[in-house]
Protein backbone atom coordinates (compact mmCIF):
# COMPACT_ATOMS: atom_id res chain seq x y z
CA UNK A 1 0.00 0.00 0.00
CA UNK A 2 1.37 3.38 -0.95
CA UNK A 3 2.53 5.82 1.72
CA UNK A 4 0.61 8.98 0.83
CA UNK A 5 0.03 10.38 4.32
CA UNK A 6 3.01 9.67 6.57
CA UNK A 7 1.72 11.32 9.76
CA UNK A 8 -0.97 9.77 11.95
CA UNK A 9 -4.06 11.91 12.28
CA UNK A 10 -5.13 13.32 15.62
CA UNK A 11 -8.15 11.70 17.24
CA UNK A 12 -11.41 13.13 15.90
CA UNK A 13 -15.06 12.12 15.99
CA UNK A 14 -15.38 12.56 12.19
CA UNK A 15 -18.77 14.21 12.68
CA UNK A 16 -20.41 10.90 13.56
CA UNK A 17 -20.09 9.75 9.96
CA UNK A 18 -19.19 6.18 10.83
CA UNK A 19 -21.10 5.52 14.06
CA UNK A 20 -24.16 7.80 14.08
CA UNK A 21 -27.08 6.24 12.17
CA UNK A 22 -28.57 9.65 11.41
CA UNK A 23 -25.63 10.57 9.20
CA UNK A 24 -26.50 7.77 6.78
CA UNK A 25 -30.00 9.09 6.17
CA UNK A 26 -28.54 11.49 3.58
CA UNK A 27 -25.98 9.58 1.56
CA UNK A 28 -25.20 12.48 -0.79
CA UNK A 29 -24.08 14.57 2.18
CA UNK A 30 -22.30 11.58 3.68
CA UNK A 31 -20.27 10.93 0.53
CA UNK A 32 -19.39 14.61 0.19
CA UNK A 33 -17.95 14.60 3.71
CA UNK A 34 -16.18 11.27 3.34
CA UNK A 35 -14.63 12.35 0.02
CA UNK A 36 -12.58 14.88 1.97
CA UNK A 37 -11.55 12.30 4.56
CA UNK A 38 -10.51 9.83 1.88
CA UNK A 39 -8.41 12.51 0.15
CA UNK A 40 -6.73 13.96 3.25
CA UNK A 41 -6.71 11.38 6.07
CA UNK A 42 -7.64 8.00 4.55
CA UNK A 43 -6.44 6.22 7.70
CA UNK A 44 -8.28 8.02 10.45
CA UNK A 45 -8.58 7.49 14.19
CA UNK A 46 -11.99 8.21 15.65
CA UNK A 47 -13.17 8.84 19.18
CA UNK A 48 -16.90 8.82 19.79
CA UNK A 49 -19.16 8.84 22.87
CA UNK A 50 -19.86 5.38 24.31
CA UNK A 51 -17.41 3.75 21.88
CA UNK A 52 -13.86 2.62 22.26
CA UNK A 53 -11.60 4.53 19.84
CA UNK A 54 -11.50 2.98 16.39
CA UNK A 55 -9.69 3.46 13.10
CA UNK A 56 -11.37 3.96 9.74
CA UNK A 57 -10.04 2.86 6.35
CA UNK A 58 -11.68 4.73 3.46
CA UNK A 59 -9.55 3.79 0.43
CA UNK A 60 -10.49 0.89 -1.84
CA UNK A 61 -6.89 -0.35 -1.90
CA UNK A 62 -6.66 -0.52 1.89
CA UNK A 63 -10.08 -2.13 2.45
CA UNK A 64 -9.23 -4.71 -0.21
CA UNK A 65 -5.77 -5.46 1.21
CA UNK A 66 -6.95 -5.87 4.81
CA UNK A 67 -9.84 -8.09 3.70
CA UNK A 68 -7.45 -10.37 1.82
CA UNK A 69 -4.86 -10.62 4.61
CA UNK A 70 -6.20 -13.44 6.78
CA UNK A 71 -2.94 -13.80 8.68
CA UNK A 72 -2.71 -10.31 10.17
CA UNK A 73 -6.36 -9.21 10.35
CA UNK A 74 -9.02 -11.12 12.29
CA UNK A 75 -12.68 -10.98 13.20
CA UNK A 76 -14.14 -11.18 16.68
CA UNK A 77 -17.70 -11.39 17.95
CA UNK A 78 -17.57 -7.56 17.89
CA UNK A 79 -17.59 -7.35 14.11
CA UNK A 80 -19.94 -4.35 14.01
CA UNK A 81 -19.35 -1.01 15.64
CA UNK A 82 -21.33 -0.46 18.82
CA UNK A 83 -21.10 0.64 22.43
CA UNK A 84 -18.85 -1.46 24.64
CA UNK A 85 -21.00 -3.78 26.80
CA UNK A 86 -20.46 -3.71 30.53
CA UNK A 87 -18.86 -6.87 32.00
CA UNK A 88 -22.16 -8.00 33.52
CA UNK A 89 -23.91 -7.48 30.18
CA UNK A 90 -21.28 -9.55 28.41
CA UNK A 91 -21.62 -12.33 30.95
CA UNK A 92 -25.40 -12.35 30.48
CA UNK A 93 -24.98 -12.44 26.68
CA UNK A 94 -22.64 -15.42 26.94
CA UNK A 95 -25.05 -17.32 29.19
CA UNK A 96 -28.02 -16.70 26.90
CA UNK A 97 -26.18 -17.53 23.66
CA UNK A 98 -26.41 -13.94 22.44
CA UNK A 99 -22.69 -13.58 21.70
CA UNK A 100 -22.54 -13.91 17.91
CA UNK A 101 -20.90 -17.03 16.46
CA UNK A 102 -21.85 -16.75 12.79
CA UNK A 103 -19.76 -17.00 9.63
CA UNK A 104 -19.20 -13.26 9.91
CA UNK A 105 -17.50 -13.66 13.27
CA UNK A 106 -15.53 -16.87 12.82
CA UNK A 107 -12.04 -17.13 11.30
CA UNK A 108 -9.52 -19.67 10.02
CA UNK A 109 -10.46 -23.37 10.42
CA UNK A 110 -13.69 -22.57 12.30
CA UNK A 111 -14.81 -20.34 9.46
CA UNK A 112 -13.82 -22.75 6.69
CA UNK A 113 -15.54 -25.72 8.31
CA UNK A 114 -18.76 -23.86 9.08
CA UNK A 115 -18.91 -22.25 5.66
CA UNK A 116 -18.53 -25.69 4.07
CA UNK A 117 -21.81 -26.82 5.68
CA UNK A 118 -23.91 -24.77 3.24
CA UNK A 119 -21.37 -23.86 0.57
CA UNK A 120 -22.84 -26.19 -2.07
CA UNK A 121 -26.16 -24.34 -1.90
CA UNK A 122 -24.52 -21.06 -2.88
CA UNK A 123 -22.23 -22.18 -5.71
CA UNK A 124 -22.98 -20.64 -9.14
CA UNK A 125 -24.32 -23.90 -10.59
CA UNK A 126 -26.68 -24.43 -7.65
CA UNK A 127 -27.94 -20.84 -7.88
CA UNK A 128 -28.47 -21.20 -11.65
CA UNK A 129 -30.54 -24.29 -10.93
CA UNK A 130 -32.94 -22.14 -8.89
CA UNK A 131 -33.40 -19.55 -11.63
CA UNK A 132 -36.86 -20.86 -12.65
CA UNK A 133 -38.09 -20.41 -9.08
CA UNK A 134 -36.55 -16.92 -8.85
CA UNK A 135 -38.35 -16.08 -12.12
CA UNK A 136 -41.60 -17.39 -10.70
CA UNK A 137 -41.27 -15.31 -7.53
CA UNK A 138 -40.30 -12.21 -9.53
CA UNK A 139 -43.38 -12.69 -11.74
CA UNK A 140 -45.53 -12.79 -8.60
CA UNK A 141 -44.35 -9.32 -7.62
CA UNK A 142 -44.56 -7.95 -11.16
CA UNK A 143 -48.20 -9.09 -11.05
CA UNK A 144 -48.55 -7.36 -7.69
CA UNK A 145 -47.36 -4.12 -9.30
CA UNK A 146 -50.04 -4.57 -11.98
CA UNK A 147 -52.71 -5.15 -9.33
CA UNK A 148 -51.71 -2.01 -7.43
CA UNK A 149 -52.91 0.15 -10.29
CA UNK A 150 -49.87 2.20 -11.22
CA UNK A 151 -48.64 3.43 -7.83
CA UNK A 152 -46.78 1.77 -4.97
CA UNK A 153 -43.98 2.14 -2.45
CA UNK A 154 -41.44 0.10 -4.39
CA UNK A 155 -39.24 -0.51 -1.34
CA UNK A 156 -42.00 -1.71 0.99
CA UNK A 157 -44.46 -3.28 -1.45
CA UNK A 158 -42.04 -4.93 -3.88
CA UNK A 159 -38.31 -5.00 -3.04
CA UNK A 160 -38.66 -6.15 0.57
CA UNK A 161 -41.19 -8.96 0.11
CA UNK A 162 -39.64 -10.14 -3.19
CA UNK A 163 -36.13 -10.61 -1.79
CA UNK A 164 -37.57 -12.03 1.43
CA UNK A 165 -39.63 -14.59 -0.51
CA UNK A 166 -36.58 -15.81 -2.43
CA UNK A 167 -34.42 -16.49 0.65
CA UNK A 168 -37.30 -17.94 2.68
CA UNK A 169 -38.20 -20.23 -0.20
CA UNK A 170 -34.63 -21.56 -0.18
CA UNK A 171 -34.74 -21.82 3.59
CA UNK A 172 -38.02 -23.70 3.68
CA UNK A 173 -39.73 -21.13 5.92
CA UNK A 174 -43.52 -21.09 5.36
CA UNK A 175 -44.85 -18.08 3.46
CA UNK A 176 -47.12 -17.32 6.42
CA UNK A 177 -44.03 -16.69 8.58
CA UNK A 178 -42.44 -14.17 6.22
CA UNK A 179 -43.93 -11.10 7.98
CA UNK A 180 -42.37 -12.33 11.22
CA UNK A 181 -38.99 -12.76 9.52
CA UNK A 182 -39.19 -9.23 8.10
CA UNK A 183 -40.13 -7.77 11.48
CA UNK A 184 -37.29 -9.57 13.22
CA UNK A 185 -34.78 -8.50 10.57
CA UNK A 186 -35.83 -4.88 11.01
CA UNK A 187 -35.37 -5.36 14.72
CA UNK A 188 -31.79 -6.53 14.18
CA UNK A 189 -30.63 -4.17 11.41
CA UNK A 190 -32.98 -1.22 11.96
CA UNK A 191 -33.21 -1.06 15.73
CA UNK A 192 -31.96 2.55 15.73
CA UNK A 193 -34.66 3.66 13.30
CA UNK A 194 -37.78 4.94 15.15
CA UNK A 195 -39.93 3.38 12.42
CA UNK A 196 -38.66 -0.08 13.35
CA UNK A 197 -38.01 0.32 17.08
CA UNK A 198 -41.51 -0.56 18.19
CA UNK A 199 -43.71 0.76 20.94
CA UNK A 200 -41.02 0.88 23.60
CA UNK A 201 -38.67 3.05 21.55
CA UNK A 202 -35.62 1.32 23.05
CA UNK A 203 -33.17 0.13 20.35
CA UNK A 204 -31.30 -2.25 22.66
CA UNK A 205 -34.54 -3.81 23.91
CA UNK A 206 -35.82 -4.14 20.35
CA UNK A 207 -32.60 -5.84 19.23
CA UNK A 208 -32.59 -8.21 22.21
CA UNK A 209 -36.23 -9.16 21.74
CA UNK A 210 -35.72 -9.80 18.04
CA UNK A 211 -32.74 -12.04 18.69
CA UNK A 212 -34.56 -13.98 21.40
CA UNK A 213 -37.53 -14.55 19.06
CA UNK A 214 -35.17 -15.67 16.30
CA UNK A 215 -33.58 -18.18 18.69
CA UNK A 216 -36.96 -19.57 19.74
CA UNK A 217 -38.16 -19.81 16.15
CA UNK A 218 -35.07 -21.53 14.82
CA UNK A 219 -34.87 -23.91 17.79
CA UNK A 220 -38.30 -25.14 16.68
CA UNK A 221 -37.11 -25.33 13.06
CA UNK A 222 -34.12 -27.41 14.20
CA UNK A 223 -36.30 -29.88 16.05
CA UNK A 224 -38.62 -30.22 13.06
CA UNK A 225 -35.88 -30.65 10.43
CA UNK A 226 -34.02 -33.18 12.52
CA UNK A 227 -37.18 -35.23 12.81
CA UNK A 228 -38.31 -34.60 9.21
CA UNK A 229 -35.42 -33.46 6.96
CA UNK A 230 -36.47 -31.71 3.76
CA UNK A 231 -34.77 -30.45 0.62
CA UNK A 232 -34.12 -27.01 2.06
CA UNK A 233 -31.37 -24.95 3.65
CA UNK A 234 -32.89 -25.18 7.13
CA UNK A 235 -32.43 -28.96 7.06
CA UNK A 236 -28.79 -28.57 6.03
CA UNK A 237 -28.09 -26.24 8.95
CA UNK A 238 -30.15 -28.24 11.45
CA UNK A 239 -28.20 -31.40 10.65
CA UNK A 240 -24.85 -29.79 9.91
CA UNK A 241 -21.72 -31.39 11.33
CA UNK A 242 -18.24 -30.11 12.12
CA UNK A 243 -15.51 -32.77 12.32
CA UNK A 244 -18.20 -35.46 12.44
CA UNK A 245 -20.02 -33.88 15.38
CA UNK A 246 -23.25 -31.85 15.37
CA UNK A 247 -22.71 -28.14 14.94
CA UNK A 248 -22.63 -26.24 18.25
CA UNK A 249 -25.92 -24.76 19.43
CA UNK A 250 -24.67 -21.17 19.29
CA UNK A 251 -23.04 -21.59 15.89
CA UNK A 252 -26.15 -23.27 14.48
CA UNK A 253 -28.52 -20.59 15.77
CA UNK A 254 -26.34 -17.76 14.52
CA UNK A 255 -26.02 -19.52 11.18
CA UNK A 256 -29.80 -19.38 10.86
CA UNK A 257 -29.94 -15.75 11.95
CA UNK A 258 -27.24 -14.42 9.64
CA UNK A 259 -28.66 -16.16 6.57
CA UNK A 260 -32.24 -15.14 7.42
CA UNK A 261 -31.31 -11.49 7.93
CA UNK A 262 -28.42 -10.78 5.57
CA UNK A 263 -30.01 -12.98 2.92
CA UNK A 264 -32.69 -10.46 2.02
CA UNK A 265 -32.31 -7.06 3.72
CA UNK A 266 -29.11 -6.18 1.89
CA UNK A 267 -30.52 -7.31 -1.47
CA UNK A 268 -33.73 -5.39 -0.82
CA UNK A 269 -31.80 -2.18 -0.16
CA UNK A 270 -29.66 -2.73 -3.27
CA UNK A 271 -32.78 -3.18 -5.41
CA UNK A 272 -34.75 -0.24 -3.99
CA UNK A 273 -31.73 2.08 -3.86
CA UNK A 274 -30.61 1.08 -7.34
CA UNK A 275 -34.11 1.73 -8.67
CA UNK A 276 -34.11 5.14 -6.99
CA UNK A 277 -30.83 6.01 -8.72
CA UNK A 278 -32.13 4.72 -12.05
CA UNK A 279 -35.28 6.85 -11.77
CA UNK A 280 -33.12 9.92 -11.21
CA UNK A 281 -31.49 9.10 -14.55
CA UNK A 282 -34.42 8.37 -16.89
CA UNK A 283 -32.17 8.62 -19.94
CA UNK A 284 -30.44 5.46 -18.70
CA UNK A 285 -33.77 3.64 -18.51
CA UNK A 286 -34.32 4.47 -22.16
CA UNK A 287 -30.81 3.35 -23.05
CA UNK A 288 -31.21 0.09 -21.12
CA UNK A 289 -34.49 -0.71 -22.88
CA UNK A 290 -32.78 -0.15 -26.21
CA UNK A 291 -30.01 -2.57 -25.28
CA UNK A 292 -31.85 -5.39 -23.51
CA UNK A 293 -33.26 -6.57 -26.82
CA UNK A 294 -29.76 -7.07 -28.18
CA UNK A 295 -27.75 -10.25 -28.05
CA UNK A 296 -25.70 -8.83 -25.17
CA UNK A 297 -28.80 -8.54 -22.97
CA UNK A 298 -27.38 -10.65 -20.13
CA UNK A 299 -24.20 -8.57 -19.97
CA UNK A 300 -26.10 -5.28 -20.05
CA UNK A 301 -28.38 -6.29 -17.18
CA UNK A 302 -25.47 -7.76 -15.21
CA UNK A 303 -23.54 -4.47 -15.46
CA UNK A 304 -26.58 -2.45 -14.42
CA UNK A 305 -27.22 -4.76 -11.46
CA UNK A 306 -23.61 -4.48 -10.30
CA UNK A 307 -23.95 -0.70 -10.48
CA UNK A 308 -27.05 -0.99 -8.27
CA UNK A 309 -24.92 -2.88 -5.75
CA UNK A 310 -21.90 -0.55 -5.98
CA UNK A 311 -24.01 2.57 -5.75
CA UNK A 312 -26.04 1.47 -2.73
CA UNK A 313 -23.46 -0.59 -0.76
CA UNK A 314 -26.05 -1.68 1.86
CA UNK A 315 -23.47 -3.13 4.29
CA UNK A 316 -21.76 0.00 5.57
CA UNK A 317 -18.88 -1.62 7.43
CA UNK A 318 -17.32 -4.51 9.24
CA UNK A 319 -14.54 -4.40 11.80
CA UNK A 320 -11.18 -6.13 11.67
CA UNK A 321 -8.50 -6.44 14.35
CA UNK A 322 -4.75 -6.55 13.62
CA UNK A 323 -2.88 -9.44 15.23
CA UNK A 324 0.24 -7.26 15.55
CA UNK A 325 1.16 -3.61 15.12
CA UNK A 326 0.46 -2.71 11.50
CA UNK A 327 1.35 0.28 9.33
CA UNK A 328 -0.98 1.56 6.62
CA UNK A 329 0.00 4.64 4.61
CA UNK A 330 2.59 5.51 7.23
CA UNK A 331 0.07 5.37 10.07
CA UNK A 332 0.81 2.88 12.85
CA UNK A 333 -2.19 0.93 14.11
CA UNK A 334 -1.58 -0.96 17.37
CA UNK A 335 -2.40 -4.64 17.63
CA UNK A 336 -5.96 -5.59 18.58
CA UNK A 337 -7.46 -2.13 18.02
CA UNK A 338 -10.72 -1.81 16.11
CA UNK A 339 -10.38 -1.01 12.42
CA UNK A 340 -13.52 -0.15 10.46
CA UNK A 341 -13.60 -1.04 6.77
CA UNK A 342 -15.81 1.57 5.09
CA UNK A 343 -17.34 -0.14 2.05
CA UNK A 344 -19.41 2.83 0.77
CA UNK A 345 -16.29 4.97 0.77
CA UNK A 346 -14.22 2.31 -0.98
CA UNK A 347 -16.91 1.99 -3.65
CA UNK A 348 -16.65 5.71 -4.45
CA UNK A 349 -12.87 5.85 -4.65
CA UNK A 350 -11.86 7.82 -7.76
CA UNK A 351 -8.59 5.89 -7.93
CA UNK A 352 -10.63 2.81 -8.87
CA UNK A 353 -13.93 4.03 -10.32
CA UNK A 354 -14.13 6.64 -13.08
CA UNK A 355 -16.38 9.54 -12.04
CA UNK A 356 -17.48 7.53 -8.99
CA UNK A 357 -20.40 9.77 -7.97
CA UNK A 358 -22.12 9.32 -11.31
CA UNK A 359 -24.65 6.50 -11.45
CA UNK A 360 -23.88 4.65 -14.68
CA UNK A 361 -25.92 1.58 -15.56
CA UNK A 362 -23.33 0.76 -18.22
CA UNK A 363 -20.30 1.29 -15.95
CA UNK A 364 -17.38 -0.83 -17.23
CA UNK A 365 -15.60 -0.91 -13.83
CA UNK A 366 -18.60 -1.82 -11.65
CA UNK A 367 -17.26 -5.34 -11.07
CA UNK A 368 -14.53 -3.85 -8.84
CA UNK A 369 -17.16 -3.18 -6.17
CA UNK A 370 -16.45 -4.23 -2.58
CA UNK A 371 -20.09 -4.46 -1.48
CA UNK A 372 -19.76 -8.22 -0.95
CA UNK A 373 -16.38 -8.02 0.74
CA UNK A 374 -13.43 -9.95 -0.61
CA UNK A 375 -11.31 -12.92 0.41
CA UNK A 376 -12.37 -15.64 2.83
CA UNK A 377 -15.37 -13.64 4.03
CA UNK A 378 -16.73 -12.85 0.57
CA UNK A 379 -20.52 -12.85 0.91
CA UNK A 380 -21.85 -16.40 0.71
CA UNK A 381 -25.10 -15.21 -0.90
CA UNK A 382 -23.58 -12.91 -3.54
CA UNK A 383 -24.73 -15.13 -6.42
CA UNK A 384 -28.32 -15.09 -5.18
CA UNK A 385 -28.29 -11.33 -4.63
CA UNK A 386 -27.02 -10.67 -8.14
CA UNK A 387 -29.56 -13.03 -9.72
CA UNK A 388 -32.47 -11.54 -7.79
CA UNK A 389 -31.62 -8.02 -8.92
CA UNK A 390 -30.89 -9.02 -12.52
CA UNK A 391 -34.11 -10.99 -12.75
CA UNK A 392 -36.37 -8.25 -11.44
CA UNK A 393 -34.65 -5.45 -13.34
CA UNK A 394 -34.99 -7.38 -16.59
CA UNK A 395 -38.71 -7.91 -16.05
CA UNK A 396 -39.29 -4.24 -15.24
CA UNK A 397 -37.45 -3.16 -18.38
CA UNK A 398 -39.42 -5.66 -20.50
CA UNK A 399 -42.89 -4.96 -19.12
CA UNK A 400 -43.07 -1.49 -17.58
CA UNK A 401 -43.51 1.18 -20.24
CA UNK A 402 -43.09 4.22 -17.97
CA UNK A 403 -41.86 4.59 -14.39
CA UNK A 404 -41.00 7.61 -12.26
CA UNK A 405 -40.78 8.70 -8.64
CA UNK A 406 -44.07 9.83 -7.11
CA UNK A 407 -42.62 11.30 -3.93
CA UNK A 408 -39.44 11.70 -1.95
CA UNK A 409 -37.52 8.54 -0.99
CA UNK A 410 -36.36 8.04 2.58
CA UNK A 411 -33.43 6.12 4.06
CA UNK A 412 -33.27 3.84 7.07
CA UNK A 413 -31.36 4.97 10.13
CA UNK A 414 -28.59 2.44 10.65
CA UNK A 415 -24.81 2.67 10.62
CA UNK A 416 -24.48 -1.04 9.73
CA UNK A 417 -27.02 -2.15 7.10
CA UNK A 418 -29.15 0.58 5.56
CA UNK A 419 -30.62 1.94 2.37
CA UNK A 420 -33.78 3.29 0.76
CA UNK A 421 -36.68 2.17 2.95
CA UNK A 422 -39.46 4.06 1.13
CA UNK A 423 -39.61 4.73 -2.62
CA UNK A 424 -42.99 6.02 -3.88
CA UNK A 425 -43.29 5.41 -7.62
CA UNK A 426 -45.86 5.69 -10.38
CA UNK A 427 -45.70 3.49 -13.46
CA UNK A 428 -47.52 2.21 -16.50
CA UNK A 429 -47.27 -1.27 -17.99
CA UNK A 430 -46.73 -1.69 -21.70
Amino acid sequence: MTDLHPNPTAATDAGGLFHDPATLADMDAWHAAVDDIRATTPVRRVEAPDHKPFWVLTKHEDVFAVSRDREHWKNTWESVLGPEPAPEQLAQMEMSGMVPRSLVHLDDDDHRQHRAVTNDWFKPAAVRHRQPRIDEIADTFIDKMRDMGGECDFAVDIAQPYTLRVIMDIYGVPEADEPLMLDLTQGVFGANDPEFTGEGGDPEARLLQSLMTFIQYFNEITQDRRARPADDLASIIANGEIDGCPMGDSERLWYYIIVATAGHDTTSFALSGGMEALLRNPDQITALRARVGDEDRADVIARASDEFIRWTTPVRHFLRYPTQDMTIRGVEIPANERVLLSYPSANRDADVFADPHRFDAFRPDAEKLLSFGVGAHFCLGAQFARREIRTFLGKVLDQVDHIEMAGDPSWSLSHFVSGVKHLPISYRFA
